[in-house]
């Protein structure tokens, strides 16, 4: 974004019932669609290197003549797409498939098709509504395989699945194994590097015709957490899913069938981490659906102690919470029933929610 436009980030969030009357009333903005709404606005201002913010009312800016402002406001109130045929109206958990040897926190539990199909049904039997399968590894620190081996893993587990009915996501860089895993019945491409590590994967995922997350990471699995630096954590991140965003429609690829993540731990800090969780609002400004994964990430145990990944499933219901309450619409997570339960109770006095949960 170049030099004195504004990003918007919504603020005085709320949701259910106060939502409904406070957009009736004409004192909030709805975000997506959904059941979020909002009474505030921060503006950041960029002039150079320097950042300025300010607030303002959604009342006040609604009423706005600037069209920067009325076209940024259209895209946080667009009703989203459909994803996979998944309402974006309501938050869905996105329930993670690792077929890996060296995954972070479940590195080998599911490493053979067999027991891989069967996490895959249980989580989705504990309310996931999109399986996302990946057989590569992309921790810090990892090192990549050949699409021959990720196909190896994924394919079985990805072909079990779908042929029982199941919305299927792949969680590949490659576009051999985007490819072969769309063919496989895989509805929707999720690449951790936005269509960028390989110089086929844009043709690819334009072909597919189905949906495709763009996530957001500084540098690559190996070195990404090696001193990572923004000027601006939740603007530069924002600025780069913005061109990517364009690059994707540019190639052809229809936008409603894109969504973002701002991608939690890759190439970021604890500091960045807990910044982009805070200012996560903001990301609704680039109009697409929200992906949200911070599931047993390093930070969740660097904030509560628990040194073992696979033991983080309490802390990570708190970041999928904060995520939903900004109006997130997709949530990565590897402890569906856990996430889905924290929802249910926290929603249970809101009736759009507790529909969805």
């Amino acid at each position: 974004m170049s030099d004195g436009q504004p990003y918007l980030r919504p603020a005085g969030l709320m949701w259910g019932r106060d939502a409904d009357e406070a957009v009736e009333a004409g004192i909030a903005g709805r975000i997506a669609g959904g059941p979020v709404a909002y009474s505030m606005v921060e503006m950041s201002f960029r002039h150079e290197a320097l950042v300025s913010r300010t607030w303002r009312t959604y009342r006040d800016l609604s009423h706005s003549a600037d069209a920067v402002i009325g076209d940024r406001l259209a895209l946080i109130a667009a009703t989203r797409r459909e994803v996979c045929g998944l309402d974006m109206t309501r938050p869905v958990l996105m329930g993670i498939v690792n077929v890996t040897p060296d995954s972070f926190s479940d590195g080998g539990e599911n490493s053979d098709a067999e027991t891989a199909v069967a996490h895959g049904k249980a989580l989705a039997a504990a309310g996931a509504g999109i399986l996302d399968v990946g057989g590569e590894s992309t921790r810090p620190g990892s090192e990549p395989v050949s699409a021959e081996e990720e196909l190896r893993r994924v394919l079985p587990v990805i072909t079990a699945l779908a042929d029982s009915g199941h919305v299927v996501s792949v969680d590949t860089r490659k576009a051999e194994v985007m490819r072969a895993a769309r063919a496989a019945g895989a509805r929707m491409i999720n690449d951790v590097s936005a269509l960028t590590f390989d110089e086929n994967a844009l043709k690819c995922a334009r072909e597919s015709g189905g949906n495709v997350v763009l996530m957001h990471a500084q540098g690559d699995p190996r070195t990404m957490q090696k001193n990572p630096s923004y000027d601006d954590v939740a603007l530069d991140v924002f600025d780069a899913l913005e061109a990517w965003l364009v690059r994707c429609t540019d190639a052809g690829i229809d936008r409603s069938l894109l969504a973002a993540d701002p991608g939690i731990g890759f190439g970021k800090t604890f500091q960045h981490n807990l910044e982009l969780i805070q200012r996560l609002s903001l990301f609704h400004g680039l109009g697409v659906p929200l992906v949200f994964g911070a599931s047993r990430k390093a930070f969740i145990g660097a904030l509560t102690g628990e040194k073992v990944a696979g033991n983080r499933a309490s802390g990570s219901a708190g970041a999928a919470l904060s995520a939903v309450m900004q109006g997130a619409q997709i949530i990565r997570v590897h402890d569906v029933r856990q996430t889905r339960e924290a929802l249910q109770v926290w929603s249970a006095g809101s009736d759009p929610f507790g529909a969805r949960f």
